[in-house]
């Protein structure tokens, strides 16, 4: 005999289910949220747990990327390498080289590592090319996927180097490799005419190895290499691990976010379902009376409504899966996008384990309530019927009976004192509710914060450069609506005579002063640095002039100002072991400077380092870009257009700074917040609507009473309102302070998880108008919840309300 039954039973539970139409639907739409909420987050916590691991085990990913000096190893040498004890895999020589490009603004992108390979497969590091296509001949280049932008998209060209007669590369695709390999590729012959020019060139050799899941392995397989090449021709390797350990910093910081949605999802759901299948077992005793009347045995009768929660229990899971997978899908592939994973989808067991958790606490919710009815004798069952025990809650209604209230009011503020189990459950779901949706505000306030704080040139109205877009001639000024004027096409740069001259920022910054409408202004360079102490090459700003407003948010000491300072990341301090007020040395090219530390700036660039400095402590350093201000009263076109035609004679430009978005991982977590909150919100409203539902049904005669004695139709919505008003206040009064608590705990974690502190800005978000509006969302899940059996039992006719039982 199946679980639900056949003949007699069978008849009982479908009658069950299609009787209580209401509260079928929303077991099934309760479920259905949950579920989908459940996989979402739970997808997002597998997919940010390892998504270096996914993408490195689908690409084949190198353990050990070595360089080797061609000049004392030869390919065939190098190629039998792979064939070493220990050596699962191998790729190369490709042969590699070191550049610094120039965008067609005319900024120097990073020092970039370029290898010259004839496709994106191997037996290593298969990249994934995520847009365009691969080099095929001179004069192409893939880049990294992480430069894509509206500066450097495809069909744009960046010169080689700063040198005038650097050969112009063009640029054909986008691509990812997760053992991050390289920075760039082009052909090999690209490679080897370049390095001729901007260094030499080295051989690149790609390993994967049986053993390697240790710092210890790696070395051990280092030296073997070191053995077999012999002294002197291995230059260098990148461990797999290191790599790995600076792609999943970023990741980290969506693992707290995402569990405490996941927590959140998880309890809301036992609690709603919960609630709704104790109701529908509750709500349900007189028939169970009646059924063991006729001669239905307990086992039958605990089967009957156990097999009619679960259902619409079990469409609802169903449903709430497809909806979780359809849900999951674009937030999966914004984080494939962002952490270069490829293939990411919703893992199979979270589609297993979520509704198989979903089915046994549904199972027990509805196995509780009716063994309890199983038990019951008949005559007691019968008895009992759908009316509260005797003398149940009528404390309150005295109580609440004194206050100047009117009577609809105070009958329906006592209501839910008639089932506190129940009014405890809808109060813990909208408590819930407003806690997430306290929580998700927060949230997306703090990485406005941090989006804002790590792009402080946005701020600036009108960006001034010592350098036109592609080095070629003047485009027209930018239209009256605004924006940032259009650069000459790319493909057209391969034609253009030789680049002119910058403009001197001597006579910019003269142009700048004279302008009408200028507020303030900063001049900034970014260069790259060498610090004692630190290894390679450090990322640096310098700044000129008024560096207010052009300041990153501190966790501690003060932003610059004036010369001989520093401001420094967390990572600088750890890595160099200094502290505010210590005196760190600085190159650039050939001067050195000893500047003080002064501040800590919040930065999340991941395990790049940034300091920034006072231009003025380097003779020949000069502003290549010019951040102004303007006045209030003055269009930032307008003024563009005009400072533009002064500098565009000189060698320079100027354009409108559109407001910058949120990208990355501050998308994905914003997306995600929003999105989770109104499911979760949306499961919390339906369980006020169950349970105004069940107290409405129980007392719809005594509706009926006060509807004879003279209640009209807005008084009955009045008290049926009412009495969820208390609850959602409460729900408010609770929620906020756990969404508000639940924030702090969290938002630290993630910055820690990145490898910094996080300043006041980020942290304190709420302000107490917006507490205040959050507090009265419990009011409103409430209210929203109980509208419509409000309406319900306003509509209902009296004499039909009295004949019900």
């Amino acid at each position: 005999m199946s679980l639900f039954g056949t003949g007699a039973l069978g008849r009982v539970v479908r009658s069950g289910v299609g009787r209580r139409r209401v509260q079928t639907v929303v077991i099934a739409v309760a479920t259905m949220m949950a579920v989908a909420s459940a996989v979402v987050a739970g997808s997002l916590m597998v997919a940010a747990a390892a998504p270096f691991d996914h993408a490195f085990e689908k690409q084949q990913g190198a353990h050990l990327t070595a360089e080797f000096d061609p000049a004392k190893v030869s390919a065939a040498r190098l190629t039998e390498t792979g064939k070493l004890a220990g050596v699962t895999a191998s790729a190369g020589p490709y042969p590699s080289t070191p550049f610094r490009p120039v965008d067609r603004s005319g900024f120097e992108m990073p020092t970039l590592t370029l290898v010259g390979r004839s496709g994106p497969d191997g037996d290593v590091d298969r990249v994934d090319l995520r847009s365009g296509r691969w080099a095929q001949k001179p004069g192409e280049i893939v880049l990294d996927a992480s430069f894509e932008g509206p500066a450097v998209e495809i069909g744009a060209t960046l010169k080689a180097s700063a040198a005038k007669k650097a050969p112009d590369l063009t640029i054909v695709g986008f691509a990812v490799s997760a053992g991050r390999t390289a920075d760039a590729w082009t052909t090999p012959t690209q490679v080897e005419a370049l390095a001729s020019e901007a260094g030499r060139v080295t051989s690149q050799m790609l390993y994967r190895f049986d053993s390697a899941s240790t710092k210890a392995q790696i070395l051990a397989d280092r030296k073997k290499l070191t053995a077999a090449v012999g002294s002197g021709a291995l230059l260098g390797t990148q461990s797999w691990l290191d790599t790995k350990r600076a792609a999943e910093q970023g990741a980290a910081a969506t693992v707290p976010f995402v569990t405490a949605f996941g927590v959140l999802g998880i309890v809301m759901s036992m609690i709603i379902v919960s609630s709704v299948v104790s109701g529908a077992v509750g709500t349900g005793l007189r028939r169970i009376g009646i059924l063991k009347a006729i001669g239905f045995t307990p086992r039958e009768v605990v089967r009957a409504y156990v097999a009619q929660t679960l259902i619409p229990a079990g469409a609802g899971i169903a449903l709430g899966v497809v909806l979780g997978n359809l849900l999951a899908v674009p937030l999966l592939s914004d984080t494939e996008a962002v952490y270069g994973t490829v293939s990411l989808s919703v893992a199979w067991w979270v589609d297993v384990a979520v509704p198989a958790a979903a089915l046994v606490i549904v199972g027990l919710a509805a196995l509780v309530p009716a063994l309890r009815a199983g038990r019951l004798p008949t005559v007691e069952a019968i008895a009992v019927g759908r009316s509260p025990r005797t003398g149940r809650g009528r404390w309150a209604h005295r109580a609440v009976g004194l206050l100047p209230l009117p009577r609809p009011v105070t009958y329906g503020l006592a209501t839910p004192f008639t089932h506190p189990v129940r009014a405890l459950a809808m109060l813990l779901a909208v408590a819930s509710g407003t806690a997430a949706a306290t929580f998700a505000v927060g949230l997306t306030s703090s990485l406005t914060e941090i989006g804002a704080s790590q792009d402080p040139e946005s701020r600036a109205a009108v960006t001034v450069t010592t350098t036109k877009p592609d080095n070629v001639a003047p485009p027209p000024p930018p239209p009256a609506g605004g924006g940032v004027a259009s650069p000459s096409p790319a493909g057209g740069s391969g034609a253009s005579t030789s680049a002119p001259e910058a403009a001197d920022p001597a006579k910019v910054r003269s142009a700048i002063e004279s302008q009408a409408g200028t507020r303030s202004y900063y001049g900034k360079t970014r260069a790259e640095v060498a610090v004692a102490g630190i290894s390679g090459s450090v990322r640096a700003g310098l700044y000129d002039g008024d560096v207010r407003s052009g300041s990153y948010a501190m966790i501690s000491g003060h932003w610059l100002t004036g010369r001989g300072q520093v401001v420094v990341p967390t990572r600088f301090l750890e890595r160099t072991s200094t502290k505010i007020g210590d005196t760190v040395r600085v190159a650039y090219e050939k001067e050195t400077a000893n500047l003080r530390i002064v501040g800590e700036s919040f930065d999340t660039s991941g395990s790049e380092l940034e300091i920034h400095a006072d231009l003025a402590d380097f003779a020949s350093a000069e502003p290549s870009t010019f951040l102004v201000a303007v006045d209030s009263g003055f269009s930032a076109d307008e003024y563009a257009q005009k400072i533009a035609a002064v500098v565009q004679p000189l060698g320079g430009d100027a354009t409108t700074d559109a407001p910058s978005g949120q990208e990355g991982v501050v998308l994905i977590m914003s997306a995600t917040a929003v999105l989770l909150t109104a499911m979760l919100v949306s499961v919390a409203g339906l369980g006020v609507l169950n349970s105004v539902v069940l107290d409405t049904r129980e007392r719809i005669h005594d509706l009926g009473v006060c509807k004879a004695i003279g209640f009209s139709p807005r008084q009955t919505m009045s008290l049926v309102l009412a009495s969820v008003t208390v609850i959602g206040v409460l729900g408010g009064l609770i929620g906020v302070p756990a969404g508000y608590a639940l924030h702090s705990l969290v938002m630290p974690v993630m910055g820690r998880a990145v490898g910094t502190s996080l300043p006041s800005p980020v942290l304190d978000v709420y302000a107490p108008v917006e507490l205040l509006l959050l507090g009265l969302g419990g009011l409103v899940i409430a209210v929203l919840g109980a509208l419509v059996p409000a309406g319900w039992a306003a509509r209902a006719r009296t004499a039909t309300a009295l004949r019900t039982e």
